[in-house]
């Protein structure tokens, strides 16, 4: 079966659950401790209904969107994800096609597994650098000096990890970043032999973007000592648009605001981070709230279709970012099962549209 199997976000992970090793699969779904985090999100979703209005003009809908000002064909993009090319080898490349094909963001990740001015060449100026505070900063510095050197436009500072959370399927598998494989990676390996033997002629995914001399990177590296001096240091070293990422408090959101942010991205790391964090499209539409209807707000964490992009605009926010099920999509049938799932999220964003009377993906915003 390949991308035709492809009918909904949860075809593309029960293939990829199929086809992708134990390990593999469980680092890109886990999530923390015994993943009530994730199980809240997902109901915290599934309780925002939606309007449904009658006897509307909607034959000619958009799902065109701004974002920073600039056009883009839908009102969704490619949120941050580490070491992608574990789903296939090629992904973050796929991923950058796709961006610039529909003129969306694509979140390069601190730990991706293609470099930095790679990606942006492939997405034609279509991506974002994330970037994530570790240690005593000094490395984090040198990436985003890098980023603005490559060409990136923006920048997105990652603030939910002040240490990495605890992710029990992952630390089951011994999952490092690097890449180790011992006996117990081996007989998992061994047992996928179609994505092993694809692997192995691809090259073992690596952390790509620390090639730079005296900078190795640790994933569990505290990155408690980020502090709001590092984010003013941040922002007087970046002119571009600087995007917070991980916000779920509205006092929060009000202090990154009057510190001269230019959006910000209420996330809760796909429930990886802590498991006992409210749910964050309960969040999203109290921080609206909070911050006024000017002011540029992101979403990203449990998105799962077109309908769940809706709703998270009817909550306020002006864009939606997309994680895991891209990911999975890719491992269930490379290239062509991310256009299925991108065409899929398309056609249900557009049928949600039209069934609650909107031709573009904002026009019943409250907060518009």
């Amino acid at each position: 079966m390949g991308a035709g199997a492809i009918h909904s976000a949860e075809d593309a992970r029960r293939l990829a659950r199929r086809r992708l090793p134990w390990m593999v699969f469980d680092y890109i779904d886990g999530a923390a401790g015994r993943e009530t985090g994730a199980a809240r999100n997902r109901a915290a979703l599934d309780a925002v209904t939606l309007r449904p209005r009658i006897l509307r003009d909607v034959s000619q809908r958009s799902l065109s969107a701004q974002v920073f000002g600039a056009e883009a064909d839908r009102p969704f993009g490619i949120a941050p994800m580490g070491m992608c090319n574990l789903a296939a080898p090629g992904a973050d490349l796929m991923l950058a096609r796709l961006a610039a094909r529909y003129r969306v963001p694509h979140g390069v990740s601190t730990v991706a597994s293609t470099p930095l001015e790679t990606i942006l060449e492939a997405a034609q100026g279509y991506a974002w650098f994330q970037l994530y505070f570790s240690g005593d900063g000094s490395g984090a510095f040198k990436l985003a000096n890098r980023a603005k050197a490559a060409g990136y436009q923006t920048l997105v500072l990652t603030v939910d990890v002040p240490e990495v959370g605890r992710r029990p399927r992952e630390l089951r598998h011994g999952f490092t970043m690097p890449f180790r494989i011992g006996p117990r990676q081996f007989f998992d390996f061994a047992m996928h032999p179609r994505w092993s033997l694809r692997t192995l002629f691809a090259g073992r995914p690596e952390m790509a973007n620390f090639e730079m001399e005296g900078y190795d990177f640790d994933r569990t590296e505290s990155r408690a000592r980020a502090t709001w001096d590092t984010l003013a240091r941040l922002r007087d070293l970046w002119p571009g648009k600087l995007v917070v990422k991980g916000v779920l408090d509205t006092e929060d959101a009000r202090a990154l605001m009057s510190a001269g942010v230019d959006a910000i991205q209420v996330s809760s790391h796909g429930a990886r981070q802590l498991e006992a964090a409210p749910a964050p499209i309960e969040m999203l539409a109290k921080i609206r709230a909070g911050l006024g209807s000017e002011f540029p707000l992101f979403y990203d964490s449990g998105i799962c279709s077109g309908e769940d992009v809706l709703r998270a605009l009817s909550q306020g926010a002006d864009f939606v970012f997309i994680g895991r099920i891209l990911q999975f999509a890719i491992a269930a049938a490379g290239e062509a099962g991310l256009e299925k799932m991108w065409d899929v999220l398309s056609q249900e964003l557009s049928i949600a549209m039209a069934q609650t009377g909107q031709i573009m993906p904002n026009s019943d915003n409250s907060h518009w």
